[in-house]
């Protein structure tokens, strides 16, 4: 893995990426946990841009704090109403002028293909922090860290994804990157808002891969459950909302029996799906997984500008 390079190149899609580079930015993730405690210089006079054309809070702080705490610095903006975007820009011109600012770009977008196109533009690396309901590659990548570091590894877990499966671009993404491990997975989901047919397809050739409605009876058999909130901003008719919101919740009742390893994940925000009472259990990894999103956030900056 010693020869793998990373030096300017776009972070878009976990189908990007092979088995031996995820797991060596799994890797680095270790490597700069030292650095994340004591802070470093190693992108020091570089900067990040990051364009946030949808609202963040954990993805956006986190790759600022990453770039803080490696020494470089931050430009761009949160809030889309605040660039020129507002008088008609495109999003080709927008990265063909930031460029000139920085020297890696973070982008979230409403709109599929979005990071695919800023990357394909960008003369510096692009980093797809979420393109429509799509892909968030970032998330995956301290999703798989988080499961390496609680259990010690990723290979021969069971692990249901809970939730929204249809408009939610993290499990999409986690669901790729899952396929490239030994993995038997499990899709819970109301009916309406099941796994995308692309990625089922996709995963289903490589993984063990079955789908269903009820998650409590699947609990004692499994290593990891990974739990989304049902997203009312994605849905174009409120009233299919209305109908399937709070479809799962797990509570202290529903994790009686299960496996003591058992982890709950959640990549957040949190509306009703996972009961505040669970979150000082040891059950509960969903906190630990914005700290590990850290350390992976800065291992990739590191990486995409060569210093590791």
């Amino acid at each position: 893995m010693g020869s793998i390079s990373f030096k300017g190149r776009d972070i878009i899609s976990i189908n990007d990426l092979t088995r031996e580079e995820t797991d060596y930015i799994l890797s680095m993730g270790d490597q700069i946990e030292n650095l994340s405690a004591k802070g470093s210089a190693n992108l020091c006079g570089k900067i990040l841009v990051t364009l946030f054309f949808e609202p963040s809070t954990r993805t956006k702080l986190s790759f600022d704090t990453a770039m803080y705490k490696l020494g470089g610095q931050v430009v761009g903006f949160a809030e889309p109403k605040a660039s020129s975007v507002e008088k008609g820009e495109t999003l080709s011109d927008t990265i063909k002028v930031v460029e000139n600012y920085g020297d890696v770009i973070v982008l979230r977008h409403p709109l599929e293909g979005a990071a695919r196109l800023a990357a394909e533009v960008a003369s510096v690396p692009v980093i797809n922090a979420g393109s429509g309901s799509e892909e968030h590659p970032t998330q995956a990548l301290l999703d798989l860290y988080t499961m390496k570091k609680e259990e010690g590894k990723i290979d021969g877990l069971n692990l249901a994804l809970v939730g929204d499966l249809r408009y939610g671009r993290t499990v999409h993404s986690l669901a790729y990157a899952l396929s490239m491990y030994d993995v038997n997975l499990k899709l819970i989901s109301p009916d309406q808002l099941r796994m995308r047919r692309e990625v089922l397809d996709h995963i289903s050739k490589r993984i063990s891969v079955q789908e269903g409605n009820s998650l409590n009876d699947l609990l004692p058999d499994l290593d990891v459950v990974y739990i989304t909130r049902i997203q009312k901003e994605r849905f174009p008719d409120l009233a299919d909302y209305e109908k399937i919101k709070g479809s799962y919740k797990i509570t202290p009742e529903t994790l009686k029996g299960v496996k003591d390893n058992l982890i709950i994940m959640h990549p957040l925000p949190r509306v009703d799906e996972v009961d505040p009472a669970i979150d000082s259990t040891p059950y509960a990894i969903y906190f630990k997984q914005v700290k590990y999103g850290l350390l992976i956030r800065m291992a990739l900056l590191s990486m995409v500008l060569g210093t590791i």
